[in-house]
Order: structure tokens, then sequence, then C-alpha cells
């Protein structure tokens, strides 16, 4: 397999396990928070109160910010993204660098 293919395969591999793992959250948040209503209805566990709504709430919570960062900030600001920033600074140096000598090789000359 050729580095750019293996390249891509481990990318597609990284964004599989991501939105794998968002799903597992997905599941475990709705068994939990299943739970946590029997827990505080059905067992009688502090029932005067609906703390379970609150556990919730920050769960999902959490699981939107796990969403955005796997299906928006991941997705957009990938390897390719990197890269491009990458090369963007090199190039950015590079035309600094040149200035600089240009600039010295100017002031040293005789006038």
């Amino acid at each position: 397999m050729e580095a750019s293919q293996h390249e891509l395969y481990e990318y597609a591999r990284d964004r599989i396990k991501q939105k794998k793992w968002l799903f597992i959250h997905l599941i475990v948040l709705l068994i939990g928070s299943l739970f946590l209503f029997t827990a505080n209805h059905l067992l009688n566990f502090h029932e005067e109160t609906n703390w379970w709504i609150w556990v919730v709430a920050v769960w999902i919570c959490l699981f939107i910010f796990h969403l955005i960062k796997v299906l928006i900030t991941d997705s957009f600001m990938n390897k390719n993204w990197e890269r491009a920033q990458i090369d963007k600074l090199m190039l950015q140096q590079t035309k600094k660098i040149e200035k600089l000598k240009n600039d010295l090789e100017n002031s040293q000359q005789p006038k």
C-alpha cells in the first residue's frame, strides 16, 4: 500500500472510530437517563426533587460538545487543513527571509 493510500486509510479509520464513540456515547446517555429517571421515580431515591433532570441536562451538554467536536470541528480541521496551514506559514516565513536577505544585500552595497 502506498504512503498516500495508507494515510487516507488511517484518516478514514480514525473518523470511523470517532463516529463509533459518538454513537456509543449516545446509547450510554439514553440508557443512563432511563436509569436515572427510574432511580428518581420508581426507587423513591430523593423523589421530592427532580435531580435526575439536572444530571441528564449536564450529560446532554457534554454529548453536544462531543457531537460538535466529531461532526463539525474534526471534519474541517483535519490533516489536510493542518497541512495547508503549515504550508501557508512556511511560505510566509520564506517570503520574510527573502525580504530580509534582499534588505541586507541592499544595505551592504556601496553607494
